[in-house]
């Protein structure tokens, strides 16, 4: 039974569309069938060739608000979501891909966490990984992301930072925040992608929970903006060894130069541990930028950081330092 009862907080959920006609209509209709509903959707749809939009239109009808925006020419996926989240007017907004499934209790579980916990300010939840056709995978998000029991306990600790800050771990098909954390995070900067900035700037002003539970069907097929498989051995050693490591280097170091300086601007509101760490991580990925191209001089500042702890606390320790001594420099 669906519950159309307004003693809940305002839910908006932030839609992002793309040439998504084959898929929209089946994730709307798990939204409409919501145990909680939410009080609106908002549709930003990125300069779409096929009828995304008319299905949506179709498929909600009236049953909630639909605002729709087009954007011509397409703005991108992290700016089609800041347009998408920007208009919305609900005390707690659920990022919203256009191929995934909700499950019915997606939006009531994530509601109990906000209400139970006022310090949160954004939540994020496992998945079920599906085929272009929704069947199951057999593995759920978490693990093909290798989120390792450790840092789970970090999360559910409230130190979502120390996390991270070594790698993204929120996917934004699961993830449902606080309207309030826009006031910290907008505008999205160019560089970073949207979940993991809202993700890292909730973990520096406030605290990010985790429902060890898949909540949502994650569809990965061909045509994924960004999605989520598991990596294979022979996938990690290839990226150690061959790819070339300068682009990459540069924009870690210019996306934690953007978040050190947004960090600046909010000054007391950021705790200093926080602060700190922030700050560290800007100097770890300064340092990794700057080793020489060739691999037998990189030997000594590698050795530097590993003696400080920077590759355990700010990425994947040995492989990261793998990485910095083998990979060519372009």
């Amino acid at each position: 039974m669906v519950d159309n009862r307004c003693d809940h907080p305002d839910i908006s959920v932030a839609l992002a569309t793309r040439d998504g006609g084959r898929f929209v209509a089946e994730q709307l209709t798990s939204i409409l069938t919501q145990s909680v509903r939410p009080t609106e959707i908002i549709l930003s749809d990125d300069d779409s060739s096929d009828d995304t939009v008319a299905i949506a239109r179709r498929t909600i009808g009236d049953q909630i608000p639909l605002t729709v925006l087009i954007n011509r020419p397409p703005l991108g996926v992290t700016a089609n979501f800041a347009q998408a989240v920007g208009a919305s007017a609900g005390s707690l907004i659920a990022l919203c891909d256009q191929d995934d499934r909700w499950y019915p209790n997606r939006l009531a579980t994530i509601l109990e966490v906000f209400e139970r916990r006022p310090e949160v300010s954004l939540v994020h939840s496992d998945a079920r990984l599906v085929d272009d056709d929704g069947a199951p995978l057999d593995e759920l998000l978490l693990d093909a992301l290798e989120l390792s029991a450790g840092d789970r306990g970090l999360i559910h600790s409230g130190r979502a930072s120390e996390v991270l800050l070594r790698r993204s771990v929120v996917t934004g098909a699961t993830t449902v925040f606080r309207r309030s954390l826009l006031e910290v995070a907008l505008p999205f900067p160019q560089g970073w992608v949207h979940d993991e900035w809202l993700a890292t700037l909730a973990s520096m002003v406030g605290t990010v929970a985790l429902i060890e539970q898949p909540l949502v069907d994650y569809r990965q097929h061909a045509a994924n903006e960004i999605g989520a498989r598991r990596p294979t051995l022979r996938q990690k050693i290839r990226k150690v060894l061959t790819e070339p490591r300068t682009a990459r280097n540069a924009r870690l170091e210019s996306n934690y130069r953007i978040l050190v300086d947004r960090l600046d601007q909010l000054g007391s509101a950021v705790p200093p541990p926080q602060n700190d760490a922030a700050r560290s991580k800007l100097a770890h990925e300064v340092a990794r930028s700057r080793l020489p191209t060739s691999r037998v001089h990189r030997i000594g500042p590698v050795l530097g950081e590993v003696r400080r702890g920077a590759y355990r606390q700010f990425g994947h320790g040995w492989q990261d330092v793998a990485r910095d001594l083998l990979q060519p420099a372009r």
